[in-house]
């Protein structure tokens, strides 16, 4: 799909096309100015301590949405969402361990499975392309980079972790107004957790990224982190519970909200 086509369709559509598979792998610079939302299902046994572990953690596990037990839908996100196609791609985990990455998970779907789905950045990108910052990921067509640190995440019984995150590079003087105009979407992690220094958030090389694709850091740019929605990825590689879906990193649902009703 052409860049501008992407830019032209609405959420609708957007998720139309991915149920048909005719939209495959990022999602970003889709569905202009509408929520897009990292995605999380558990079977409901392990549903309740995985909602608190997200309040625990609202900086990279922010709820937009929980759904019912065995119920595909997700109705405050869009009249006709299907969880189980409505998105380009999904990993599907056994004991902590990737079985699949299908781009269709009906055949996976069970009755006792509770659909979560948590603020993802790619909302707070189009004000920052609003107000005229570059995104290098976007203009290269590549997904942003995501890299485990040694941010610990805040431990419930069984879920526990390092926090995963998001970067962008900006100059100095965009990289404060990045701070300001992301801090206004706490739904959607809002401002960055750190600047500069990955070394100090225990990320030895940027350039290998843990998730998505390498983004260049020029020498007057500011690396830049947010916490990411991948982070219950990397959590439940060690609580390992017996099921898991997720969506595949930069394949995010898109649901109808407006990112403008998120504002803080």
């Amino acid at each position: 799909m052409l860049d501008g086509e992407r830019r032209a369709i609405s959420a609708a559509e957007a998720r139309r096309r991915i149920r048909r598979g005719e939209i495959a792998g990022q999602t970003g610079g889709l569905a202009p100015g509408r929520v897009q939302g990292n995605v999380a299902i558990l079977p409901a046994d392990w549903a309740d301590e995985f909602l608190r572990f997200c309040l625990q953690n609202p900086k990279p596990c922010p709820v937009l949405a929980v759904g019912r037990a065995g119920r595909p839908e997700l109705p405050s996100l869009g009249a006709d969402i299907d969880i189980r196609r409505d998105v380009p791609r999904y990993r599907v985990f056994e004991h902590g361990r990737e079985i699949a990455a299908p781009t269709d998970i009906s055949e996976y779907w069970r009755d006792d499975l509770v659909a979560f789905v948590l603020g993802c950045s790619f909302s707070f990108e189009w004000p920052l392309l609003d107000a005229g910052l570059r995104l290098k990921h976007l203009e290269a067509g590549t997904v942003v980079p995501m890299y485990r640190t040694n941010i610990a995440t805040a431990a419930t019984e069984r879920f526990h972790g390092p926090m995963v995150v998001s970067m962008r590079p900006f100059r100095p003087d965009d990289a404060i107004r990045a701070v300001q105009i992301s801090g206004r979407y706490p739904s959607v992690h809002g401002a960055p957790v750190h600047l500069g220094l990955p070394q100090m958030i225990g990320i030895a090389d940027l350039a290998r990224p843990d998730f998505g694709d390498p983004t260049p850091v020029e020498a007057d740019e500011l690396p830049v982190f947010w916490a990411c929605g991948v982070t219950p990825q990397a959590v439940i590689e060690q609580a390992k519970p017996p099921f898991f879906i997720s969506h595949f990193p930069g394949s995010m649902l898109i649901t109808d909200l407006v990112n403008a009703a998120l504002a803080a």
